[in-house]
């Protein structure tokens, strides 16, 4: 199993909805609203790095109200 984080800026008064979005998806353990730079923070989850890299991709940046994104893989 591989881990990760990503944070997402997203757009003003659009937090919520992105996390509730986020929260019903695979590959994706949990969402939160958080304060400082990003606006969101999602915990990812897959059998290979690939899989997080296609629910970044595929998943969350399409979405409407999502801007700059950052992933960070856990390596323990």
């Amino acid at each position: 199993m591989v881990d990760a984080y990503a944070m997402i800026d997203a757009a003003t008064g659009m937090s919520e909805e992105v996390c509730e979005t986020l929260r019903d998806t695979e590959g994706i353990v949990a969402a939160h609203v958080i304060t400082g730079d990003f606006d969101v923070m999602v915990e990812l989850t897959g059998d290979e790095p690939h899989d997080l890299l296609e629910t970044v991709t595929t998943t969350i940046r399409p979405l409407e109200g999502v801007g700059t994104t950052r992933t960070y893989v856990c390596i323990d």
